[in-house]
């Protein structure tokens, strides 16, 4: 049975803290979202409000814009973990940038979107899109590399 020796790189504290700055970011959306649910009315365990909830009040077309940016955020976050900590294993300072850069991004989508004008999350999304896919380069490239050594190319 052989071993393999993996040395945790310098700057890894760094991914730490981007990642657990997600925490803060999904807190953050369901506090939002908390508080947009009670203002609209909407009940558990009803994820959304109906169309005709939504044509009679400004406030569950915002409840609506802010659960659906808390599910975004929660549909991209396993993606953007095991992008993030791939791509430290060789580049921290590249993923926790990218990583971070993507929770900023995230956090002007939201406050984008919770206005009830979805158009306004486009800037967030963007900006969000383009870090996750630098994570994603990184993290293809990190692998990549790490298989080709294996394979002897």
């Amino acid at each position: 049975m052989s071993t393999t020796t993996f040395t945790i790189p310098e700057g890894l504290p760094y991914v730490g803290a981007s990642l657990l700055s997600t925490v803060f970011l999904i807190t953050g959306q369901t506090i939002i979202v908390g508080l947009r649910r009670k203002a609209a009315g909407i009940k558990y365990p009803q994820m959304y409000a109906e169309k005709a909830e939504v044509e009679k009040s400004v406030d569950a077309l915002r409840f609506n814009c802010a659960q659906r940016a808390h599910q975004n955020t929660l549909e991209s976050i396993p993606l953007l973990y095991l992008t993030t900590c791939l791509a430290a294993t060789k580049f921290p300072i590249v993923a926790a940038s990218l990583c971070g850069s993507w929770v900023v991004a995230r956090v002007f989508y939201t406050r984008g979107y919770v206005t009830g004008k979805p158009e306004k999350r486009i800037w967030g999304a963007e900006f969000g899109t383009a870090a996750l896919i630098g994570l994603l380069g990184t993290a293809t490239y990190v692998v990549g590399s790490a298989v080709k050594a294996q394979l002897g190319f």
